[in-house]
């Protein structure tokens, strides 16, 4: 497929997560959901990991801790939280309030790589900032309120995904990566399974809207849209990519509204403009320190 064509059809599974989610909740546990789309997501790739011999790989000492790492902390643990925020948030609310990652990227960079953001970095956040006070401040005390605070306590968990996934070795095969972030994310699911079962908050109501949320979670949000990603950072500018992919929210918000989950308020679409502004900023940012990084590289190697 061609590689901005992979984009934007990555794009539109993403914008359709959290529309997928707000359905999931009626019918299923959140932990149960994300631990059956898991399932599904290892069964869709299971053609091509055979085909290439690579499931002995998803147990390579080398990788096995960082693909454990990437299922928990990248999939068990952040998607069963989101979707239970989506009981009392919007679709809407949680892909606009999904953009706090950047800030949670700046802080845990600064903290563990001791890297100091630049001032157009805080001035992105400060953006970031404004759009999600612009929600929250709008919504105090109400349902989404709770909701919308479990959403922004919960996106960090994102990065220590994001930190295992950059300390794996170069050249290993996409299907490999996103198999194992779904089969690595079991363990977990499997433990709050356990945890929750005496205590009768698990349910599940069999039906075709149980099937369609988790296959679309499944074969979709963990199958498809993984392996259209990696196709695009692997052959597109990451600037272009991370820029278009962070406009998502915009899409999530047009479908919440045609779907009836809400009515568009004021102060949402300013968020909405406020975070994706901040993000860009520092996205853009932060390629040009890239930029300026490699430059120094190269002709530091030709001294």
């Amino acid at each position: 497929m061609n590689p901005l064509a992979a984009l934007w059809l990555c794009w539109v599974i993403t914008a359709f997560s959290p529309i997928i989610g707000k359905y999931a909740m009626p019918v299923a546990h959140p932990v149960l959901v994300v631990f059956s789309g898991s399932i599904l997501a290892v069964i869709y790739f299971a053609p091509a990991m055979t085909k290439k011999k690579l499931w002995g790989k998803l147990f390579d000492k080398k990788t096995l801790g960082l693909y454990l790492v990437m299922g928990t902390f990248g999939t068990a643990l952040p998607f069963s939280i989101m979707l239970f925020a989506l009981n009392y948030t919007t679709p809407a609310n949680a892909a606009i309030l999904n953009q706090t990652e950047i800030i949670y990227s700046l802080i845990l960079t600064s903290i563990l790589l001791k890297e100091r953001p630049s001032l157009g970095q805080l001035g992105g956040s400060f953006l970031v900032i404004l759009g999600v006070a612009a929600i929250l401040l709008n919504e105090h005390f109400t349902p989404r309120w709770k909701g919308d605070l479990i959403i922004i306590g919960s996106v960090w968990l994102f990065q220590i995904s994001h930190i295992a996934a950059k300390k794996l070795p170069e050249g290993l095969d996409y299907t490999l990566i996103s198999a194992a972030r779904s089969f690595w994310a079991l363990p977990a699911t499997i433990i709050l399974i356990l945890f929750m079962w005496p205590t009768g908050t698990l349910y599940f109501k069999p039906g075709f809207q149980a099937a369609a949320v988790i296959g679309a979670t499944g074969i979709f949000k963990y199958g498809i849209a993984m392996l259209l990603w990696y196709t695009a950072i692997r052959n597109l500018d990451l600037s272009k990519v991370t820029a278009i992919i962070l406009s998502y929210p915009a899409l999530s918000f047009i479908l919440s509204v045609l779907l009836g989950f809400e009515k568009p308020q004021t102060y949402q679409i300013i968020g909405l403009v406020l975070t994706f502004a901040g993000a860009y900023w520092v996205t853009h940012v932060v390629k040009k320190q890239n930029a300026k990084k490699e430059n120094l590289e190269s002709i530091e190697e030709t001294i």
